[in-house]
Order: structure tokens, then C-alpha cells, then sequence
């Protein structure tokens, strides 16, 4: 091959190889040229969307570490402190879906260990094309098992989650991973690499050529070639990581390390010259004290592997021995592969000669492209839809069991089933809830987290469904009683070189920043996962958002489930007030019933969103209310069904005063529309008078009793809780003939 071949084949552009050739002042060799491949490729430079992230807010009272690491870290309270982040293994998943989504998780936790964290949770967040096609339901069942497989082994609970289906997702899934992992305050550590002469240690398992280019690969559109690429795809091995993750902690409780940073991406050559840039050290590596699983290695193919169950460290000299002898009593191996510079280079040594250099900084400076932000047409396509043209259900108990059947908002208990949520004994909420909680040993306090994305609803509205996104999930956390301190992202969208993939992406930032700022939430940690297309097209634009949230006493919890007969329910929000905005717009209904991806979705009005999810929380955290569920896919009918189901107990709904709560006057937007801000809250019926007192200012609505065992809404349903169930618990993985999200958007 030509040069231009050559750099062509490694995805750098004729701009970004003129750009290295200036920087370097001469021509790179192919060694120089692949560090620069894998450090300036969109998975790890950050090419298109560096410009717009800087958007986010980053501050906090209680931020302790921000952006730039590898992990977010907060403050929670008595000294302790989590660091969390959220990743995407989209394209991996996509070739090999078990190792994809295990290693996925291998790697976030590495991320958090990074941090001097003890992990502690997982969660996950998941995009699947319609259950009708045979290759869908292989990806889904093989990432399902790629995470329990992992997560198990590794002894990290998988505590949380989501899952969605939509033919927008059809060969281009996503697998995003986000974990949690606790620390006190005073032992979080950095990855910059400092002190002259200091030694560079590399722990875990031994190198090979699988996951080589991996985040070239990342970085590209998926093909049928992609299936061609499987040596990109990294082989994971939880027990490794285990051992790895306490040899990790060990060292640090003794003092031994200075510097620690995981191997995921671009392996060495990333990690190495990020401590280098960060230090504004160099960095010497020689490549050939790397163990190696394959023999013929070449340098390039060292530096660049992906594989998993390492970390690299900087030790001072004085102790190595102690940190070699602590990795050899761990079974990980420890290897001295370099020192610690003044030259500012990452240099490759093979056999004591330099075989490639190159500024640490450069290759940590990926070039950026800011482009023209243009509102596409297809948005103008889909506003059209006329909602008030659409019918009145014939047989709501018809529409209720069909939709609580729907793999979209059918129960995920087949999917949780298979992880392991309880590992460790901290886990307070389970996987089922609006969020999960977790119990902080030898303390009152807790902390809830959840994942949350909305893909149709920025496809429909990328600036709105951005700040819903953000919403829902302050949303969650407040129903679980835990005050939501600071979130991860992962932004998955398609092609930033088309017009229609930036401007989804730009006002997906947007939108998310603005409910950060009104919310006081900032974004501490995040990754960024672009060119998710296929030949169908681009995937939705799903910005996942990982919210943590803090509880001082982790005992004063809500659920979603009815706890009592006789209780009363309250809906609380938006609902009960009128509204030009169709509810059924975007809806899951519309999709599910009528087959439409349509409509612009009610605006999140962020006020309403903080005052309302602020009074559930404060009402849970007074012991007023130990039951709260918010409003979301399917709306107040579906979460009624939810609510009735995960307690046992059946519910009674008054007859609807429809003209009072509705413009449109139809039961239909009251029962199963979507928008912001809502909530249902249950409580004994003698602590009326105390929750009136409280909800003073608000609108909301006395709707029903808990009781019995069926499902009523006057004059429109009346069902057994055995018969929601049946649609409701239906296994997602026995039923491969049902199509699942198959409607297609309008526009």
C-alpha cells in the first residue's frame, strides 16, 4: 500500500495525516502512525463532540472529580464518596455479542477501580432491534448472558437497568454499562504519571492480538465487513479481573502505587500516553517486556491490544519488588515495562533501540469538527400528525393486557433474573423498582442510581427528549426517596458528518444541559458512542443518562408497590393540568396500537419537574408516603398495572372526571398519554389531612383505593391481577414469532 493507503486503511483523513506530518515535522513510521490511528480515532478523541460537550455543567458542592479522569467522583457524606461512569461496547456487541457486552462490563469496572474505588454496582442499559428477527433475538439473548456471565463471576451486583426494542436499533444495538464504586473521600487517586525515573508496572493478564484497532473499529459505521472484524472484539475473563481488582485495592491501602490507570481502548498506547499528558511527563515502554499470550507479536500490535484484565501503574523503584511480589501472591503477574521521562515522549523500545516517539500531548490532542447545526426536514414530517382525529379504545381491558405485554413495557424479570443483584448483601432496592438502592455498611446512608434513555423521544425532539431524559431520571431516583447529586452519560447517535446526526446530537446537549442546570445536577463522567449506522440507517439518537443519588438514611425508601389495602392513590403532576399538547404524542400507545412513531411529545417543563420530584422525595423522607412511581412508557394505566402487580394487592379508580382534568374531554390522554412530572404516591388513608397539607400548591388528583384482587377503572376495565400478570410476566426470551417495536417513525 501507498501511504495514503496506509492511513486511509487506519481511518485518519488526508487532513489528519497532513496535520501529524506538521506536528511531527516529518513523516510518521507505521508504529507512530497506528498510536495515532487509535488515539485520534471518535471512540477515544472525542473528534466531533469535544466541542459540544463542553455545554454540560461539571460543577458542584459535591463534585470531587469531574470530567477528564476516569471516572466521575461525589461526595456523599462521613467520608465517603462514589465514583461512576457509564460506557458504551456498541460495535463489539454487534460482531460478538457474549464477549462484547461481558468485556463491556470488564472495562467499566476497571474504570472505577482506576479511581481508587471499590466497585459495587452495575447497571446496564440496552437497545435491541424487533424480536421477529432471529439475528435480534441472538444479540439479545447473548448480551444478556455476556452480563450476568461477567458480572457474576467478577462479584460485582448487576442492580439495575433498561431495555428497549425498536426497529431503529436492527443490526446496530447498544450495550451501554455504567458502574458504581465507593470509596472514602481520602483515597481517591489519579492516573497522572509524576516523578522522574519512577517505574511504569503493568498488572493482569498477558497480551495478545484480540481487540487490536478495537477503537478504530468503534469509531466506523457497521457493514457487512463488521463481521469480519471479530479479532477486534476483546475475550474477557472474570476471575482475572477479580483477582486484578483486589491486588489494585491491596496496593493502594499499603501505599505502593503512585499513578493507576485501566487498559481499555487504544490498551498501552492510550493509558500510557494519558499519564504521560496528564503528568506532562514522558513515558519510555519497552515494548518487548510485555508478556505476551501469542508469539510474533509486532511492537505496534503490543501497544495498541485491547486485551482485557490489565492496569497499568507508575511504582517508585524502591517498590517494585514489594508491588511484583503482591501481583505474583495475587496469581496476575507484574511486569516493569518502563520509566517515567523527562522528554514529554511516548517512546517505543524494542531491543534498546527507539522505535517510534511521539509528544504525549499530540497524541492526546485529537483534531475537532465543529459543524453547521441544521434543522432536518424529517422533523417537519412527523409534527403533522393529527391526534385528535385518533379513536376512543373499543375494549380497554383489550389495550391494557396488549400493551402490558409488549416487550416494551413488559416485566424484565427474565432479563434481572439472570444477575446476580445481591452480591455483597448491600442491596436495599432491588432490580424492578423505579431505581435501585444500596446501604453504605456501618452507616445510615445509602445511594440510588438508575439508567435511563429516551430514544423515540429525542428522535421525535432531540432538544426536548434530551431534557426528558435527564428528567426521568431525577424523576426515578426522587420516587425511591434518594436526592439526585450528579449523572454519567453515554451519547449513542449515528454519522456526526451528516447534517440530520449532528443536529441530533447537538440538541440532544443541549436539552440535556438545560435540565442539568435547572435541576442542579452536574455530569461528572461521560462517553460518547457516534456512527451507530447500518444499511437500514442511523440508529435513534439515545443519550443514556446514569444518575446517583444519596439517602441519609437508607431505611426511609419508597417502592412502586401497593403496600396496604385500603390505601389511598394519588396522582400527582402535569396530568391534571390542562395542556394545548397532546400527551399521546411519542406515546408508547400510539406505537404499540396504532404503529406509529409520531407526533412532537409534551415539553418537559423543568420547573414543574424539579418542585413536584422534590415534594415526592421530601414526603418519603418524612415517612408521609412509602410508596411512589412515576409516569413514564404507557402512562397512568400501565403504571397502575405495575404498581397493583409488584404488591399483591388490586386497585379500585374512581370514575374519571375527564372534563375537569383534560381539555379533549376523552379518557384516553388521561389514562394512557406521556408527559413530565408525574407521579403516583399511595399512603394510609388516615394521613389525608397530612399529605393535602403538603401537596398545597399542587396539582393532583384523589383517584382510587388499594384493595382486592382486581383491576378496576370505572366503567372502562375491570381485570384480575392474575390476568395482568399473565400478559405482564410473559417470558421476554420464549416467545421468538411475537414482533416486538416493529412500527416504523412517520417522516
Amino acid at each position: 500500500m501507498n501511504v495514503q493507503e496506509t492511513y486511509s486503511a487506519l481511518g485518519l483523513s488526508d487532513s489528519e495525516y497532513h496535520r501529524i506530518l506538521e506536528l511531527l515535522g516529518r513523516a510518521p513510521n507505521f508504529l507512530e502512525l497506528s498510536l495515532f490511528s487509535v488515539m485520534w480515532s471518535e471512540h477515544c478523541g472525542y473528534k466531533n463532540s469535544r466541542p459540544l460537550l463542553k455545554r454540560f455543567p461539571n460543577d458542584g458542592p459535591r463534585v470531587l472529580q469531574g470530567p477528564g479522569e476516569n471516572a466521575g467522583v461525589v461526595e456523599v457524606g462521613d467520608g465517603w464518596a462514589l465514583a461512576f461512569k457509564v460506557e458504551s461496547h456498541n460495535h463489539p456487541s454487534a460482531v460478538e455479542p457474549y464477549e462484547g457486552a461481558a468485556t463491556g462490563v470488564g472495562g467499566i469496572i476497571r474504570d472505577i477501580l482506576a479511581m481508587g474505588a471499590r466497585p459495587v454496582a452495575l447497571l446496564d442499559s440496552l437497545r435491541f432491534g424487533p424480536l421477529d428477527e432471529e439475528r435480534n433475538r441472538y444479540l439479545f439473548r447473548e448480551v444478556v448472558r455476556g452480563i450476568g456471565g461477567y458480572g457474576n463471576a467478577v462479584g460485582v451486583p448487576t442492580v439495575g437497568g433498561e431495555v428497549e426494542f425498536s426497529r431503529a436499533y436492527s443490526g446496530n444495538l447498544l450495550v451501554n454499562a455504567m458502574c458504581v464504586g465507593l470509596i472514602r473521600t481520602e483515597d481517591l487517586v489519579r492516573s497522572r504519571a509524576t516523578g522522574e525515573g519512577n517505574l511504569v508496572v503493568l498488572l493482569g493478564s498477558k497480551t495478545g492480538r484480540d481487540g487490536i484497532h478495537g477503537a478504530t473499529f468503534a469509531s466506523d459505521e457497521l457493514t457487512e465487513e463488521s463481521e469480519s472484524k471479530r479479532s477486534n472484539v476483546q475475550v474477557g475473563d472474570p476471575f482475572a479481573e477479580k483477582m486484578l481488582i483486589e491486588c489494585c485495592l491491596k496496593l493502594l491501602e499499603e501505599d505502593l502505587l503512585v499513578s493507576l490507570q485501566d487498559l481499555g481502548a487504544a490498551g498501552i498506547t492510550s493509558s500510557a500516553s494519558e499519564m504521560a499528558a496528564g503528568g506532562g511527563v514522558g513515558i519510555d515502554i519497552e515494548v518487548d517486556r510485555i508478556p505476551r499470550r501469542e508469539s510474533g507479536m509486532e511492537p505496534f500490535e503490543a501497544m495498541i491490544s485491547e486485551s482485557q484484565e490489565r492496569m497499568l501503574t507508575v511504582v517508585a523503584p524502591e517498590d517494585a519488588e514489594e508491588v511484583l511480589a503482591l501481583a505474583g501472591r495475587y496469581g496476575i503477574g507484574g511486569t516493569v515495562v518502563g520509566r517515567v521521562a523527562d522528554h514529554g515522549d511516548l517512546r517505543v523500545i524494542e531491543g534498546g533501540e527507539v522505535v517510534g516517539s511521539v509528544p504525549a500531548e499530540h497524541l492526546a490532542d485529537a483534531p475537532t469538527y465543529e459543524r453547521e447545526v441544521v434543522r432536518p426536514a424529517y422533523l417537519d414530517e412527523i409534527a403533522k400528525l393529527d391526534l385528535e382525529t385518533l379513536p376512543e379504545p373499543d375494549d380497554y381491558n383489550e389495550v391494557l393486557l396488549k400493551m402490558l405485554a409488549h416487550p416494551n413495557l413488559r416485566s424484565r424479570r427474565s432479563i434481572y433474573g439472570q444477575y446476580d443483584h445481591e452480591v455483597g448483601t448491600n442491596t436495599v432496592v432491588r432490580p424492578g423498582a423505579d431505581a435501585a438502592v444500596m446501604r453504605i455498611k456501618g452507616t445510615k446512608r445509602g445511594f440510588a442510581m438508575t439508567t435511563d434513555g429516551r430514544g423515540r423521544h429525542c428522535y421525535l425532539d432531540p432538544r426536548g427528549g434530551g431534557a426528558a431524559t435527564v428528567a426521568e431520571a431525577y424523576r426515578n431516583l426522587s420516587c425511591v426517596g434518594a436526592e439526585p447529586v450528579a449523572l454519567t452519560n453515554c451519547l449513542n447517535f449515528g454519522n456526526p458528518e451528516k447534517r440530520e446526526g449532528y443536529y441530533q446530537l447537538a440538541e440532544c446537549i443541549e436539552g440535556m444541559s438545560e435540565a442539568c442546570e435547572a435541576f442542579g445536577v452536574p455530569v461528572v463522567s461521560g462517553n460518547v458512542s457516534l456512527y451507530n449506522e447500518t444499511a437500514r440507517g442511523s440508529i435513534y439518537p439515545t443519550p443514556v443518562v446514569g444518575m446517583v443519588g444519596v439517602l441519609e438514611d437508607a431505611s426511609r425508601h419508597a417502592t412502586p408497590a401497593f403496600k396496604r389495602e385500603g390505601d389511598k392513590v394519588v396522582v400527582l403532576g402535569g396530568k391534571m393540568r390542562p395542556t394545548d399538547e397532546s400527551p399521546l404524542a411519542g406515546s408508547d400507545y400510539l406505537e404499540i396500537m396504532h404503529g406509529k412513531v409520531a407526533g412532537v411529545p409534551p415539553k418537559t417543563g423543568l420547573t414543574a419537574e424539579k418542585r413536584a420530584s422534590d415534594l415526592v422525595r421530601d414526603m418519603i423522607r418524612s415517612g408521609l408516603i412509602d410508596t411512589a412511581h412515576d409516569l413514564s412508557g404507557g402512562g397512568n394505566l400501565v403504571a397502575l398495572a405495575e404498581m397493583a402487580m409488584a404488591g399483591g394487592i388490586g386497585f379500585e379508580y374512581d370514575e374519571l372526571e375527564v372534563e375537569r382534568t383534560n381539555k379533549s374531554g376523552r379518557a384516553l390522554e388521561i389514562l394512557l398519554g406521556e408527559d413530565g412530572a408525574d407521579f403516583l404516591i399511595a399512603f394510609r388513608e388516615e394521613r389525608w389531612d397530612e399529605v393535602q397539607s403538603a401537596l398545597s400548591g399542587f396539582a393532583y388528583d384523589d383517584i382510587g383505593y388499594t384493595g382486592g384482587e382486581r383491576f378496576r377503572v370505572e366503567g372502562l376495565v375491570d381485570l384480575s391481577l392474575d390476568e395482568l400478570r399473565d400478559a405482564h410476566e410473559r417470558d421476554l426470551f420464549g416467545i421468538p414469532g411475537e414482533a416486538v417495536g416493529g412500527s416504523e417513525a412517520v417522516g
